[in-house]
């Protein structure tokens, strides 16, 4: 599953990309296709004095920008690009942990019942190796915390609650390495936002200084580039902060009802002197 995820996101970037590049090339293409069109302008000016001051007309018209989503894109120049394919990334590095944490951080995964019965039905027939063997033959987070228990039961109560209290904390780090990506995407995706809105507000002063009122529609577009790119990173981070809120939670609350099961199952152990087979 996590290979296909995986793939899944290359081939999203791959197409992302081929878009860009498609779409640049269009753009390269049409100062040409206006310069073919010069000599066409120029022999209008032996047709007759109504179709001149339509000629003239047209010239006057203002020149339109494209404002659409990718013209703005590809107008922010090599850093703009840089910056999307970062969100872009950040969106994809979103979805794929919360998919990730949702499959690995369960209860069913964490706690499996079958292995709690098991180990239950040995402690009370005061078999511990046999229910030792369950938690190998059975591998989760409760089935090591369980382990490094009842591996250590000739070495006192005392050595077994300590046993448990550091499979426990290894355990939990364990799920948090998986659920702390969420908080890493949902810290850079607003910073990605916010060096976007940096690079635009800088592309607005320029063009107000380089080419002024004549230049509004550029100048539109570079607004709406820092505009775009705020919006865009806190689309990722916000869904991301709550995903890794929601499931750090349940970890730790998964951690401490290990324990707590785990020491409910060895509280008989106190006082049981246990014979090697």
């Amino acid at each position: 599953m996590k290979k296909q995820m995986g793939w899944l996101a290359v081939m999203v970037v791959v197409g992302f990309l081929g878009i860009l590049c498609a779409r640049a090339m269009a753009q390269d293409a049409a100062p040409a296709a206006a310069g073919a069109a010069a000599p066409a302008v120029a022999a209008a000016g032996n047709a007759p004095a109504g179709a001149g001051t339509e000629l003239k007309k047209d010239a006057e018209e203002k020149p339109k920008v494209d404002t659409s989503f990718m013209a703005m894109v590809l107008s922010s120049g090599w850093l703009g690009v840089a910056l999307w394919l970062g969100l872009l990334g950040a969106l994809i590095s979103m979805i794929y942990f919360t998919i990730d944490c949702s499959m690995t951080v369960r209860t069913v995964k964490i706690v499996p019942p079958e292995l709690i019965r098991k180990v239950n039905e040995c402690m009370q027939q005061g078999d511990v190796f046999k229910a030792l063997q369950s938690c190998k033959d059975e591998p989760s987070p409760m089935a090591n915390i369980l382990a490094a228990g009842l591996s250590h039961v000739e070495d006192g109560y005392e050595v077994i609650q300590e046993a448990v209290t550091v499979a426990a904390e290894f355990e939990s780090e364990k799920l948090m390495q998986h659920i702390s990506w969420l908080s890493v995407t949902a810290a850079l995706a607003p910073m990605l936002g916010l060096l976007g809105t940096v690079q635009g507000m800088i592309m607005a002063f320029e063009t107000i200084a380089t080419g002024g009122g004549a230049q509004t529609g550029m100048l539109a577009l570079s607004i709406s580039q820092a505009l775009w790119t705020t919006a865009a990173g806190l689309t990722v981070a916000i869904p991301a902060i709550t995903a890794f809120t929601v499931f750090r939670n349940f970890a730790n609350k998964a951690t401490l009802r290990m324990q707590a099961i785990t020491m409910d199952l060895i509280k008989d152990l106190r006082n049981v002197e246990v014979v090697p087979e």
